[in-house]
């Protein structure tokens, strides 16, 4: 009766909105996180049958004293009996221990395996699950989802199974001491499980809510206490609107809190009313049959005994389908983020060459964000989200409104609201050639530098690499040759010689030193006191923009790949500084196939070929000169932006 109502509520489905579906599929993949540890388990199990069996010798010794010893004034008897009183808790105590280190064993290789899993999964997948993801999400789950999912492994499950043996080992020696009082103790059972099964529904809802809103309150603190965040909550003067944000997602983490506290303890409570009802009951039965005479007084206290240790298994078996389905709950959290495919697949045979000519082939690229479907977790609403973001220019469905006629020559640039980022690009970059890109903001410039390094893939069409496509190359070689500096500049919060060995790990100082004085940080780096092992700060922080640029810049020349991508490299440089960057960058570039989306008129000036982007589309090509003769969108940003900001263009 009891194991045929337990395995029916722990799979249990009527509140599917809320709880885990426990499947044997589910209960399966929960299991081969065990597997490495299945030796220590079964010693831990060994250890707490010793423990269990020395535990259900205590009654037996005091109905012997009680019985025998102290009737008999057997003075002899009582020694033994007393010693062996003394000995039972230091013997278990020293098992206990064992066991607990074991346990802590197993627990923390499990936590140890499901970070890094879930580490692995997340270092595979692009760059849109980053940008569609709140990282205190992710943390969260790898840090509080990760230690509640081993529980259902190391403390669950032995506990289910150990309980299991404690209640029958009990039973079968109530059944030999007194097989009456034992039926009248089993009578309190299907109130066990029916005050388990009513609270324990409620209760695990109240764990996943738990978990949600914790991963909301973790989020907004990445959110609004990294710099970045912290910068703008200061200057907008938001804080107290931060703080009163915070406190409203603290305060339903509180008070999920305390709804799970509550009912936690009503659950045992009303359980601990069910066995005081038993034994009350067999303590009044059993008084009875001792003032007939029928049992000794040392069987009533023995069974007595006997009968608590009989409940507390008793009760914990009933609530281990919650405890046991709360960290299911967790393994559900994780396994959403490891079951989500990954948008850039590398094939099993992937190209790999240890060097490269440096030919980039656009074929009919086309590229659209919103065609990726897939590789994400569940949206999370954020407070005074109402309905989802339209860009300008678009219908109610998301569609595009038709746009203005193309561009004439010179007129200004049309809006970049469109459908696709990028469409149709077709064209040809040779090995070490320098190719700028310029055209207005939103344009698809940066868009078109990503698609270079595999950070997203094509919609449709190919980008080919000395003639093979991209997606046959395999990864981690495709980085080793493609050097990129992207917009927004980012560092560790380490010393600025780990940040720099980050691009080539075996690096030497001379390295070291040739690629910062390239990119004309190396003077300032040895006016820090501290040097090279000056810490950069939180994404250092600590350093101006042309500072981190520069280093930046150093990075990727350490690394020394044949194909760099600089997107707007050089934008937070004096002109001073820029102009020696460009100069060492003139040495660079040479023999490597450069592209460069144009900050600066200089790199215009020095491009083999300029691409003029607009709404995704390249609309004119050529040289500087040829581009100006032409009158079109690029003589317009020269006209606007050059002439007015002498040392900008096209940014």
């Amino acid at each position: 009766m009891m194991g045929h109502s337990y395995w029916r509520y722990l799979y249990d489905d009527t509140d599917s909105k809320t709880a885990p579906r426990m499947t044997w599929a589910l209960i399966r993949r929960v299991m081969g996180y065990a597997r490495p540890y299945w030796g220590q388990t079964a010693l831990v199990l060994i250890l707490l049958l010793i423990s269990t069996g020395i535990g259900l010798a205590a009654p037996l010794i005091i109905r012997d004293l009680l019985d025998n010893a102290l009737p008999n004034a057997n003075l002899n008897r009582l020694n033994l009996l007393a010693f062996g009183l003394l000995a039972i808790p230091f013997v278990t105590a020293l098992v206990s221990i064992w066991q607990r280190w074991l346990n802590a064993q197993i627990g923390e290789g499990i936590i140890f395996d499901l970070r890094v899993a879930l580490y692995r999964h997340m270092q595979q997948m692009s760059l849109r699950f980053f940008t569609h993801t709140r990282l205190g999400e992710l943390i969260s789950r790898l840090n509080d989802d990760v230690v509640n999912a081993q529980n259902a492994i190391s403390s669950s499950i032995v506990e289910i199974i150990t309980n299991f043996l404690r209640v029958v080992a009990t039973l079968a020696i109530m059944l030999t001491l007194e097989w009456r009082l034992t039926l009248i103790g089993l009578l309190v059972l299907p109130l066990f499980i029916w005050f388990s099964n009513r609270v324990g529904q409620r209760l695990r809802a109240v764990v996943r809510e738990a978990m949600e809103v914790n991963a909301d309150m973790n989020a907004r603190m990445n959110e609004t206490l990294n710099i970045s965040g912290s910068l703008l909550v200061k200057l907008f003067g938001r804080r107290e609107d931060e703080i009163r944000q915070f406190s409203t997602d603290a305060a339903s983490v509180r008070d999920i809190g305390i709804r799970r506290a509550v009912m936690g303890v009503q659950l045992f409570a009303w359980i601990g009313q069910v066995a005081a009802i038993g034994s009350a009951v067999i303590y009044w039965v059993g008084g009875y049959l001792v003032i007939r005479g029928d049992i000794s007084l040392g069987t009533i206290v023995a069974f007595g005994t006997y009968l608590a240790q009989l409940y507390g298994p008793l009760q914990s078996l009933a609530t281990a389908p919650t405890v046991f389905s709360s960290s299911v709950v967790s393994f559900e959290r994780v396994f959403e983020i490891i079951d989500l495919p990954p948008d850039i697949i590398e094939k099993p045979d992937a190209v790999k060459k240890d060097t490269v000519r440096g030919e980039i082939r656009f074929d009919n690229v086309q590229f659209d964000y919103n065609a990726l479907e897939g590789g994400l977790l569940r949206s999370v609403k954020r407070i005074g989200e109402e309905g989802e973001y339209r860009a300008p220019n678009t219908n109610a469905n998301g569609t595009e409104k038709p746009a203005s006629a193309p561009a004439e020559a010179g007129d200004a640039p049309r809006h970049q609201a469109r459908e696709q980022a990028l469409n149709g690009l077709d064209f040809t970059i040779a090995p070490g050639a320098l190719v700028a890109l310029v055209g207005p903001s939103g344009a698809g410039k940066t868009t078109l530098t990503y698609l270079i390094p595999r950070l997203y893939d094509t919609t449709s069409g190919r980008i080919l690499l000395d003639g093979v496509d991209l997606r046959d190359w395999s990864l981690d070689n495709l980085a080793e040759h493609i050097g990129m500096v992207t917009q927004e500049t980012y560092l560790f919060h380490d010393s600025l010689r780990n940040n720099l060995l980050y691009a080539k790990h075996d690096a030497t100082q001379a390295e070291l030193d040739a690629a910062a004085r390239a990119a004309n940080i190396y003077d300032f780096i040895m006016g820090l006191p501290k040097g090279y092992d000056t810490v950069a700060g939180e994404r250092g922080y600590r350093l101006s923009g042309g500072e981190k640029q520069r280093l930046a810049l150093a990075r990727v020349l350490l690394k020394n790949p044949r194909i760099l991508v600089l997107d707007e490299a050089t934008s937070h440089l004096d002109s001073e500084s820029e102009a020696l960057i460009q100069e060492a960058l003139s040495r660079v570039m040479v023999g490597r196939t450069s592209i460069v989306i144009a900050h600066r008129l200089s790199t215009v000036r020095a491009a083999d070929e300029i691409l003029v982007m607009d709404r995704g589309q390249i609309v004119e090509r050529g040289n500087h000169e040829a581009l100006l003769a032409l009158g079109g969108l690029y003589a317009h940003l020269y006209a606007t932006q050059f002439e007015r900001y002498p040392d900008a263009i096209g940014a």
